[in-house]
């Protein structure tokens, strides 16, 4: 069974819907990667699946369960986090500080959790007494993960994890991403270095006027000549 699955989800800001029947499932063990053009509604779907804008049609399930237009805070006990692409962090908390409220709903010992992102990101542990403000762009986003992961996830959405990022941290990230998946953690993605991101997607999703155009594992995209045409820069 798919851990989230999107049936023809039609939905927008008010006005003319920005998606316009969008299809993705994808399974905990899965990275699933959308990609497309500017506009095409990528942000939208990991908006829409998070309760940040209405649906108006089709429907949205977690684990079996229907979630269509279900609350942020009702989604988070559920196992679902998300980091978005701006202001993802607290900058004048100190690094620790911000994966603390990441674990905000939890009862149990957060030192584990802390311990194990630390591991995966050893300059937060140097770092951890430092306001997350003075940090650069890909350690951000490295709290920006490891805050969303605090709540132990089962699913783990990203806007554009790697916008902005010297070519060092965007290859830093998306391997951190690997690791994250490896541990368990189903992924879903925006991404703007698409071929990057689709060759190690398990599930690929190239949406266009906020529907699906192509759907397939990430090296079959890739391979799809009029994909690489259209959406991939040749």
């Amino acid at each position: 069974m798919a851990l989230i699955e999107l049936k023809s989800v039609v939905g927008g800001y008010g006005g003319a819907p920005i998606l316009n029947g969008v299809d993705i499932a994808i399974e905990q063990s899965d990275i699933g990667v959308i990609v497309g053009p500017n506009g095409a509604g990528k942000s939208t779907t990991l908006k829409a699946i998070f309760g940040l804008l209405t649906v108006t049609g089709g429907s949205i399930s977690f684990d079996g369960e229907e979630i269509t237009n279900a609350q942020p805070d009702r989604l988070v006990p559920r196992g679902l986090s998300f980091v978005p692409q701006e202001k993802n962090v607290f900058t004048s908390m100190s690094v620790e500080e911000n994966l603390e409220m990441g674990g905000f709903i939890r009862r149990d010992n957060l030192r584990p959790t802390m311990d194990w992102i630390y591991d995966m990101f050893p300059v937060l542990r140097e770092k951890r007494k430092q306001a997350a403000g003075e940090l650069s762009g890909g350690q951000r986003q490295m709290v920006a993960m490891g805050r969303a992961l605090m709540s132990k996830p089962r699913l783990l959405m990203l806007d554009e994890p790697s916008a902005g990022l010297s070519p060092r941290y965007v290859i830093e990230i998306l391997e951190q991403i690997v690791k994250i998946n490896q541990a368990g953690v189903g992924i879903l993605m925006v991404e703007q270095n698409a071929r990057q991101a689709l060759a190690f997607a398990s599930r690929g999703f190239v949406l266009a006027s906020g529907k699906n155009r192509f759907t397939g594992t990430g090296p079959e995209l890739i391979a799809d000549p009029e994909v690489a045409k259209s959406f991939l820069g040749g």
